[in-house]
Order: structure tokens, then C-alpha cells, then sequence
């Protein structure tokens, strides 16, 4: 008998810590906010200093990331917005186009609220850590040269000889990472639009280093060795001291080069007072386009072509629209024209649907400027909030049967403000949006055109972190048709 004493006596002193540990996050980010903890989202802040980053995570290390999404809405009702503790921060979940187009496009209210940790990633002098102002002179300088018109004619050709020469050197060589390869081409293309560079030996090293990086991204920000943030903030420094070098290289050839390129710009540029901008401030700019220049264009390429491999019906449809261009084009013409990739009726939806059903970047984040009413709810000033981009375009309301790849769905729809989000909305706005979807319709063209996709292992288990991918890279062979 004095063994089951003493045993409910730790059950029942386990209990209790148990029940003061998942409060204790309440009481101390709620307690102090008054009558207004009464209007807060339902949620709860899980337990001290991790929240609920472990259901997080175990959700999108499971082959069902949406799980975690779907045990909120199961817990406290589909209201689309939820109180959580994420990120080492108390946090808002929003998940409903119009929750979600109030906090991206409202300026006033709403801030850029990444965690410290991804700041020191990617720069404070980036996009994700400067202010408002800032924000906007940096993007009316860093759009012009990837993005519009004109930039996308000047470097059309460039990326057409690319992708042209790569797909041709792929046919040779057999079994390749479908994934890693592309992530060359689309490197390779943004070093030469940003940095004027095509130098291998600089390519492979920065490239090699952001493959760290991004991986340290949505990781728990573990600052030891063995963790994926660790590994991080390493390769950010190797990033920073080799990205150094070519801001050292280019200042002192400035002046015999003729060279115009995004670097060039950046060091001529001058604020209001006259000053120029530092090194620092220049590098975080380069290590941020650097890396979101390439990453999304080779996912979502590699994803596209995958989905148009596995769905016949839609590959036919889009292959006979680009083998019309060539029918229309004339005799002396011996490439695309913007023109031609602005009549790809057809792939520009395939394109849609391929970055709504990856929905390469699951989330942004901003910080309420000061006490915020949302859709009844209440988010206290300092509080971030989650906007959940893969809530949105995997809602079936909006899409329905949302997990099935159909290009078709886009068939004289027009997407409601809200709902179709894959490079965000507002102010802040992805600006090189144009440029991505210019190499992925290019690229494709001549895939479909002369070549085809035999995957490996086409049942790999896909990851979901930090972007999805599957876990062999798309090991594949691409053959000539």
C-alpha cells in the first residue's frame, strides 16, 4: 500500500507542475494585458520558452503539415485566427484571406515582425529588418533591376541561354538532383543580374553556404553544434566575408569598369542627406536577394515539371500551347520575346497552381504597432502575428479538393484579394516576382518542347522544412524526346 502512496503522490505532484507549466506562458504574457486578455483569439501559449514550436514541428516533419493547422481549427473552431507562442514569441495565427489581406496591406497598424533569429540571418539591413521608409527607398532601388519591362527583356536572352544549355548537358549525363541542378541555372542567373559574376569557383562556394542557411531559417534557434540554426549562422559568415571580397574587388575597379549591375547601384546610391550606404547595409541587401532569387525559382520549377511528368492531360495542353508560339513566330526570330512568354495563356496557370500547392514560403510575419482589433479579436501592441499563406490556398471553400494539382481550376477565375498569396501582398509585395515567373515559364518552354522527367524514386518522402522538397532532390534522369 505505501508504494501506491507514494506513487499517486507523484502522479499527483507531476500533475500539477504539468498544469502550472502550460499556464505559466499565460499568466505571464496575458495577466498584465487586463480586460483586454478577455478579447484575445482563442489558443493558448503552450508550455515556456518552446510554446508550441513541437507540434509545429512534428507537423511538418510528418508527411501531414497540415495537421497542425488542423488541430487548431478542431481545439477552437475555424475562426481563422488563433493565439499561439511561436518563434520564442506570443503570436497571432491568422489563416482567412480577409485576416490575412487586413495585416499585410495595413502599414499603419502592422510591422515586419521576424524572429531575431531570422533577422541575424539574413541581415538586419535586409527587408526583414528595416523600417517602413526604409523599406520603400531600398525596393524603389533594388525592384528596377529585376523586375518591369525592360529589365525582363534585357536579361530574357540570358536565361533562355542558360536553361537551354543546362537542359542539353542534363540529357547526358544521367542520374542527377533534378532540384540541385536548377538551383545552379537559377543561381548562376541572379549572380549575373546582381553582380555581374558567372565565375564558378564564387558561384559553387556562396551557393553551397546558402544551402545552410536556409535550412537554419525555420529552425528552433539553437545556438550550439549539431543544430541546423548553428550551422546557420556559420555559413552566414562565410556568406558575409566572400560577399565582402566582391564589394572590395568591385570598389576598386570602379573606376575603368563598365560595368551597371545592382551592385553598382547600391554603392552610388545617396539618401535624402546625401549618404551613401554602408557596407553592411549593401552586403545584408545582397545576402537577402542572393538567396530568395534563386530558391523559389528552382523549387517551383522543379515542382511544376514534376506535377506536369505525373498529369499527362495537363502536359499535353501545355506543350501544344508552346509548340503554337513556335508555329506563330517568324522565320527570323531565334528565341523567345517577352511577347511570346506573355501569351502562355495555359502555363502561366499551371505556374499558379504549382505555387499554390507548394506555397514555397508557408508563412511571413509581422508585429502589431500598437493594440489592433482583427476580425473581433484583439492583438496586444508587441504581439506578432503569423500570416499562414498555406491555410489560405489549401482551404477548399476557395479551392476545392485543394491537395489535387489542376491547372484547369484557373479557367476563368479571378483570384479575390486574399486568397491567392504566394508572394505575399501589400507594400511589401515579393519584388522579384515578375523575374521568377519569367525563368519558370521560360525553362518550361523548352522542357516540354524536347525533353521528359523519369524520376528515381518517384514515392520520396517529401519535407516540408524549410521549403518542400523531395528528401532525394528529385533524383531523376532528363532525356530528349
Amino acid at each position: 500500500m505505501e508504494i501506491w502512496v507514494v506513487a499517486l503522490w507523484i502522479a499527483g505532484a507531476l500533475g500539477c507542475v504539468t498544469w502550472l507549466l502550460k499556464r505559466a506562458n499565460g499568466w505571464l504574457y496575458e495577466t498584465h494585458l487586463g480586460e483586454m486578455r478577455h478579447s484575445l483569439p482563442p489558443g493558448d501559449l503552450g508550455w515556456p520558452f518552446i510554446g508550441n514550436m513541437l507540434p509545429f514541428l512534428r507537423a511538418f516533419k510528418s508527411p501531414d503539415p497540415e495537421s497542425f493547422m488542423r488541430n487548431l481549427t478542431a481545439r477552437y473552431g475555424g475562426g481563422g485566427v488563433y493565439k499561439a507562442f511561436m518563434f520564442a514569441k506570443p503570436s497571432v495565427l491568422v489563416t482567412s484571406p480577409e485576416a490575412c489581406k487586413r495585416v499585410l496591406t495595413d502599414d499603419e497598424a502592422f510591422k515586419p515582425g521576424w524572429p531575431s533569429s531570422t533577422v541575424d540571418l539574413i541581415g538586419k539591413n535586409s527587408f526583414v529588418g528595416i523600417s517602413h521608409e526604409d523599406h520603400k527607398r531600398l525596393r524603389r532601388l533594388t525592384a528596377a533591376p529585376v523586375n518591369g519591362h525592360e529589365a525582363l527583356s534585357l536579361y530574357l536572352q540570358y536565361i533562355e541561354d542558360n536553361f537551354k544549355s543546362s537542359l542539353e548537358q542534363w540529357s547526358t549525363m544521367g542520374e542527377i538532383e533534378f532540384l540541385t541542378q536548377v538551383r545552379k541555372v537559377t543561381f548562376r542567373i541572379i549572380m549575373y543580374i546582381f553582380l555581374s559574376s558567372e565565375s564558378n569557383s564564387v558561384m559553387e562556394a556562396l551557393e553551397r553556404e546558402y544551402t545552410a542557411l536556409n535550412y537554419g531559417v525555420r529552425a528552433m534557434a539553437i545556438n550550439l553544434p549539431g543544430f541546423a540554426y548553428h550551422k546557420a549562422l556559420k555559413a552566414r559568415k562565410k556568406l558575409v566575408a566572400i560577399i565582402q571580397l566582391i564589394v572590395d574587388a568591385r570598389r576598386a575597379e570602379r573606376s575603368w569598369s563598365k560595368k551597371k549591375d545592382m551592385l553598382d547601384a547600391l554603392l552610388d546610391v545617396e539618401d535624402e542627406k546625401g549618404r551613401k550606404m554602408s557596407d553592411d547595409e549593401i552586403i545584408d541587401v545582397l545576402v537577402m536577394y542572393l538567396n530568395a532569387g534563386h530558391e523559389s525559382s528552382a523549387h517551383i520549377t522543379m515542382w511544376a515539371t514534376v506535377f506536369l511528368q505525373e498529369h499527362p492531360q495537363f502536359l499535353h495542353k501545355a506543350k501544344q500551347e508552346q509548340e503554337e508560339i513556335l508555329k506563330r513566330r517568324p522565320p527570323t526570330q531565334t528565341g523567345l520575346s517577352l511577347k511570346e512568354v506573355r501569351e502562355m495563356d495555359y502555363l502561366s496557370k499551371v505556374i499558379d497552381e504549382t505555387l499554390r500547392l507548394i506555397t514555397f514560403s508557408l508563412v511571413v510575419f509581422r508585429e502589431a504597432k500598437s493594440n489592433v482589433n482583427v476580425n473581433g479579436y484583439m492583438i496586444p501592441r508587441g504581439w506578432r502575428i503569423l500570416v499562414w499563406f498555406r491555410s489560405v490556398h489549401f482551404d477548399p471553400e476557395i479551392y476545392p479538393n485543394p491537395k489535387e494539382f489542376n491547372p484547369s481550376r484557373w479557367d476563368n477565375h479571378t483570384a479575390k484579394a486574399g486568397t491567392f498569396l504566394p508572394f505575399g501582398a501589400g507594400s511589401r509585395l515579393c519584388p522579384g516576382n515578375d523575374l521568377a515567373k519569367l525563368e519558370i515559364s521560360v525553362f518550361l518552354h523548352h522542357f516540354l518542347l524536347n525533353y521528359k522527367l523519369e524520376r528515381l524514386n518517384p514515392e520520396s518522402t517529401v519535407m516540408y522544412l524549410p521549403h518542400s522538397r523531395p528528401k532525394d532532390n528529385c533524383l531523376a534522369r532528363i532525356k530528349k524526346i
